[in-house]
């Protein structure tokens, strides 16, 4: 499985994500480029999309919110995300623990 999508770094993990906005549900999809997509419910308007990123990612690797950060891609669809510590990582993504 191509596995440029994540990568750990002292314990963290860092993941590209191609996001869908304003989709009907919260869920991870499949490879997307060198990217995993991810769709959220919240539109791109005012950070609303960033920050409902956050909070599903956060619950999805069991760590508070203030452990997930989008370190590149801001205002884009691709972006760069870390993920302080996860505790645990869900299943379908298929992610080796390091």
């Amino acid at each position: 499985m191509n596995t440029h999508w994540y990568q750990w770094q002292s314990g963290d993990l860092l993941l590209n994500c191609h996001l869908q906005p304003k989709a009907s549900k919260d869920e991870f999809c499949d490879l997307y480029g060198e990217s995993l997509k991810i769709r959220i419910t919240a539109p791109p308007v005012d950070g609303k999309a960033n920050a409902h990123l956050i909070k599903f990612l956060a619950k999805q690797f069991g760590v508070a919110k203030n452990a997930v950060s989008v370190i590149k891609g801001e205002l884009a669809r691709q972006k760069r995300v870390k993920i302080v510590q996860p505790k645990k990582i869900p299943e379908q993504l298929n992610i080796e623990i390091q």
